[in-house]
């Protein structure tokens, strides 16, 4: 088929390379034409595991195209995928601006059929607007078009596993037609294919990603209840995964959630709710939680310091997970910030991350080549982000560089009784 994306972010990006590796046509169109240069010479604008080998090879292939111009893409191309940034609002609405400009630009460049999907998340009843627009906006007003909603469910770092094996896919659509055109493009993958109205999977995907991060949150909370009593969250979390009502995924306690989806799609869906007169509390409680979990880290350094100012600590992780360089609502921003209110010195290294973290900290903190150079002479190391690299380190050469050995585990990625046979002070969370 012939495939149109517009928006060259982490989904618009990593869609378009993959469904290129199916063996479909792509054009990918972005604005910004200095990306779409570097694009074109195979440099990513992301870090995104095995992402620069499928883009470099599809467009040597000539399966996948770049371009900046909206126009060229929707002429080529029967389905066009609207991938663009929603961003929030301060009052945690979506701002759906790019949405509506695209949608103009696309209803002025048809000539014949084209099927416009919402892949971009976007609140519910947005796909009534984009066929508002399309319908006010196309110059030949004769021209038939479908709009679509397919939500993506892709997590950064895993994006590529994630749309080639994805858990399902969803559909919605209101002629035959439309999911006619999307079940075949999506034959090529072993997934159940969920096909409902548009409003539902518009829903479908704010409900997920709210409830993944309520889910988070409960651990979080739970976690302080074993900080309390004396317990162990790894294995209280253990016992409650085992339950296949439950299930173990997302109930790792740490220091929070952060990124582009769960913190902007949480305050969104609660927005969503406000406006059609729901008040959820549940997702207010998650948000609550959350924040305070960065509160809480700051607690336990504070705690095993006793006085902040003129103390050095070590940040090992800016990234808001593993396997990105994603800096979007990361943990790292707000306790750094806390920490350099308290007038701490941060040193600061994360395998991917550093370049982005530089444009936001400046000169605030020191970045540091490696791990060991950032635990020199620092009287704390907090593990804010659990990089695979920091799990295997040389903790008897970090014992020794470091001022004082203490040893704060935001993500509980080593073993408590290890730790101290070494010498540490380790505290991680909610770990007995």
């Amino acid at each position: 088929m012939n495939i149109c994306i517009i928006g060259t972010g982490y989904v618009g990006l990593v869609s378009g390379a993959c469904f290129a590796d199916l063996g479909h046509n792509v054009i990918c169109i972005d604005n910004d034409k200095k990306k779409i240069k570097k694009l074109k010479k195979g440099i990513m604008p992301i870090y995104e595991p095995g992402l620069e080998e499928l883009v470099r090879r599809n467009l040597k292939n000539g399966r996948l195209k770049l371009g900046s111009n909206i126009k060229e893409g929707v002429k080529a191309s029967e389905i066009i995928f609207i991938a663009v940034g929603t961003p929030s609002k301060e009052n945690g609405e979506a701002d759906l601006t790019f949405v509506e400009n695209v949608s103009r630009e696309i209803a002025r460049s048809m000539t014949s059929y084209r099927l416009i999907v919402e892949k971009s998340t976007v609140p519910v009843n947005t796909g009534e607007w984009v066929e508002h627009i399309i319908r006010v906006f196309k110059r030949n007003k004769a021209v038939p078009f479908d709009v679509a909603s397919n939500p993506e469910f892709l997590r950064e770092g895993s994006g590529i596993e994630d749309f080639m094996h994805p858990d399902r896919i969803v559909i919605g659509v209101k002629s035959k037609k439309a999911r006619a055109i999307l079940v075949e493009l999506y034959k090529g993958l072993n997934a159940p294919i969920v096909v409902t109205d548009i409003k539902s999977a518009e829903i479908i995907k704010h409900a997920s990603n709210s409830f993944l991060a309520t889910k988070i949150s409960f651990i979080n909370a739970v976690s302080n209840i074993c900080d309390k009593a004396g317990a162990d969250i790894v294995e209280v979390a253990r016992g409650v995964g085992l339950d296949r009502r439950i299930g173990k995924e997302f109930l790792r306690a740490g220091i929070g959630f952060g990124g582009s989806c769960f913190p902007k799609d949480l305050a969104a869906f609660m927005r969503i709710s406000d406006n059609l007169g729901y008040e959820f509390g549940l997702l207010e409680e998650a948000q609550r939680i959350n924040y305070n979990q960065k509160r809480l880290v700051v607690k336990k350094i504070t705690d095993h310091l006793w006085n902040i100012p003129a103390k050095t600590i070590t940040i090992l992780g800016l990234s808001f997970k593993p396997d990105t360089d994603d800096m979007r609502e990361a943990p790292s921003i707000d306790i750094i910030s806390m920490l350099r209110k308290e007038g701490a010195r941060i040193k600061v290294y994360d395998p991917e991350a550093m370049q982005k973290a530089k444009a936001l900290f400046k000169r605030d903190v020191e970045f540091c080549a490696d791990p060991y150079r950032a635990a020199k002479n620092s009287d704390c190391l907090v593990v804010v982000t659990e990089w695979n690299e920091f799990k295997d380190l040389d903790f008897k050469k970090i014992k020794k560089l470091m001022r004082q050995p203490i040893i704060i585990d935001g993500r509980n990625i080593y073993d408590p009784g290890r730790m101290r046979k070494l010498g540490f002070t380790y505290v991680g969370i909610g770990r007995r």
